[in-house]
């Protein structure tokens, strides 16, 4: 069984894919953007982008009934590879131990810095 998930405390997707889908006891979390859900603009500054695109991801990981102890992994896209130790250090203040596996890599971002997706296990409870 599939199943979508959408709140409206992330950014709505402007393009043709959900927010989430949860399958076979899984979260399939979609790239969290550095979008502010209420005025729909990109945050400023590298720190608040990081700090924004977690908090979405908090948002859809709630909205499926999930948490992030329940990440198993995830991927990290970034701008400029120059800020993975300041990524690092913003990204330990979100995940904990046990850690999720993760994948960091640079390329290409359309007016962003950041941009995370995730892998959860849909938990009940949590």
């Amino acid at each position: 069984m599939i199943d979508i998930v959408s709140t409206e405390a992330a950014p709505m997707p402007v393009a043709p894919y959900s927010q989430a889908v949860k399958a076979n006891g899984f979260v399939f979390i979609s790239g969290q953007r550095p979008v502010d859900p209420t005025t729909m603009q990109v945050v400023e500054g590298f720190d608040a982008q990081v700090r924004q695109a977690l908090a979405n991801l908090s948002a859809v990981l709630t909205a499926a009934g999930t948490t992030a102890a329940n990440v198993v992994k995830v991927g990290v896209f970034l701008a400029d590879l120059a800020t993975f130790t300041r990524f690092n250090e913003l990204y330990a203040e979100f995940f904990t131990s046990p850690l999720p596996a993760r994948t960091t890599v640079a390329t290409s971002l359309r007016g962003i810095l950041v941009e995370i997706d995730a892998i959860a296990v849909a938990c009940a409870p949590c």
